[in-house]
């Protein structure tokens, strides 16, 4: 099967390192050719701005007008990840870590999230507790020990000190739930609100006693969705009411308040009605870090509804936007090429970052070569698959995507004001903290563009090829 995959790039060390004493550096990945995060020996000249003609594309960058503080870009370590991992050879392992987590010889990832029991992406369901333990006296997570926990501390050990955790349940356990199954929707019984809240805070304690820190956790993955998978459904006053009378006041007395509570964790579509209900009410919000959003149900329609992002952010400018999980659904070794699977990354990137987003987060960091293991037959894309009989990685056209905005934007950079001229090209801008401008800019169409790149007064022009992405890094701006 995996012979296929061959058309990938696989190196062993995927992602160039060179230190470049240029001003300007320039990275370009195309989806249908070798070039991966390849560093052009092209320096462009820039010089004061001419008016363009409207034919032409372009971005504009403002560097003087700045927007939301970047928290990270990551990914889910679930336990289909952590298995797949240990099924790799030893040396694939490590360069694994490094390629993700390593912000010199990898795309430097400082966001991850995991899961709180089982999901879809686990070998089957299963909790911390035994069933029908309402005092959860039995609560345990010996079962983490095996794979997830120490895969979770060997990616903290490379991962840079800026790396952050967070979780999220996919379901309570069975007997607390009105169907008495983990699966298939249902919803939390109001008498075990209290038993609820306190899973979550010995969750965060038992993950921390193993040196695993939790920076924040969502309240429930896609609320509104009945799967069949692990689900639980909660209305906006549901979810509202758990966190301000049951949720919130648990973490604050078990020591926990510092923890980033984040709501929704679904859909843009019902993101602002969410928000609304739950940012509108102040004891609810109080608690509430910001809100967490997914890119499935609005894509179906090929019409994403990246303005509702904006609009939450618009409406409660001192609350923050989290993409929380995202991928390729429907594994097909034969799509393994196909330029949609990167660009999808990208386009919703792009878009989340410039209506205010301050994180995101890829769903399964690593899957194998079947899109799995999943337990209900859930099968998807990740960035890198590895192939668990000879234990090797592939590096697919998403990593290397997805690294254009990780490698070069880092926690604590400012998005800066940035517009396109042009459909042809989609773009954003950030500023790090140490001064260096970092403009990325994508190209869906069928052919290369010429475009021109002003940053404040200076103008340069450059083209990027079909189907491809460009990060330009600046040490100091032209």
């Amino acid at each position: 099967m995996f012979s296929i995959f061959l058309i990938c790039s696989l190196f062993t060390m995927p992602v160039d390192s060179v230190q470049v004493d240029s001003n300007i550096r320039i990275y370009t990945t195309e989806s249908q050719s070798n070039v991966k995060l390849e560093k052009s020996n092209i320096v462009p000249t820039f010089t004061s701005i001419q008016q363009p003609k409207e034919v032409h594309s372009g971005i504009f960058v403002n560097p003087k007008v700045t927007f939301q503080t970047f928290v990270g870009i990551g990914a889910a370590l679930t336990d289909a990840a952590a298995e797949t991992f240990y099924k790799l050879n030893k040396d694939q392992q490590e360069i694994f870590l490094d390629s993700y987590f390593s912000k010199d010889k990898g795309i430097g990832y400082t966001l991850v999230r995991t899961i709180i029991h089982s999901c879809d992406f686990s070998n089957e369901s299963y909790t911390y507790i035994e069933e029908g333990d309402e005092s959860l006296e039995s609560f345990s997570i010996e079962r983490d020990l095996k794979h997830r926990i120490p895969f979770t501390k060997r990616v903290l050990d490379v991962a840079t000190k800026d790396i952050v955790v967070y979780a999220s349940p996919w379901s309570p356990p069975a007997f607390m739930k009105t169907n008495n199954n983990m699966l298939l929707g249902g919803k939390l019984k109001k008498e075990y609100y209290p038993a609820w809240a306190n899973y979550f805070a010995k969750f965060i304690k038992a993950y921390e006693n193993e040196g695993i820190p939790i920076w924040g956790l969502t309240i429930q993955n896609e609320p509104m969705a009945v799967q069949r998978w692990e689900s639980c459904i909660y209305t906006a006053e549901e979810e509202r009411d758990f966190l301000k009378y049951h949720l919130g006041p648990t973490l604050e007395r078990e020591g926990l308040k510092d923890k980033k509570i984040i709501v929704w964790d679904h859909n843009r579509d019902l993101l602002f009605d969410r928000a609304s209900v739950i940012l509108n009410d102040p004891e609810a919000n109080k608690y509430v870090w910001g809100t967490g959003f997914h890119w499935y149900e609005d894509w179906k329609d090929g019409k994403p509804m990246f303005n509702n992002v904006g609009k939450v952010a618009t409406a409660f400018p001192d609350k923050k936007l989290i993409f929380t999980e995202g991928c390729n659904e429907g594994f097909d070794i034969n799509r393994i090429q196909d330029p949609k699977l990167p660009e999808r990354y990208a386009k919703a990137m792009i878009n989340d970052f410039n209506n205010g987003t301050v994180a995101w987060t890829d769903w399964n960091i690593l899957l194998n070569e079947y899109g799995g293991p999943n337990h209900v037959g859930n099968f998807c894309f990740a960035p890198v698959h590895g192939d668990t009989s000879s234990g090797k990685l592939l590096f697919t056209n998403s990593y290397y995507y997805i690294g254009h905005f990780s490698k070069f934007i880092r926690p604590g950079a400012k998005r800066v004001s940035s517009g396109t001229t042009s459909n042809r090209i989609s773009s954003t801008s950030f500023m790090n903290q140490d001064g260096s401008l970092v403009v990325i800019a994508l190209n869906e169409e069928e052919e290369a563009v010429d475009y021109f790149l002003t940053i404040g007064d200076k103008s340069t022009q450059l083209k990027i090829p079909k189907h491809s992405i460009q990060t330009i890094v600046f040490s100091d701006l032209p």
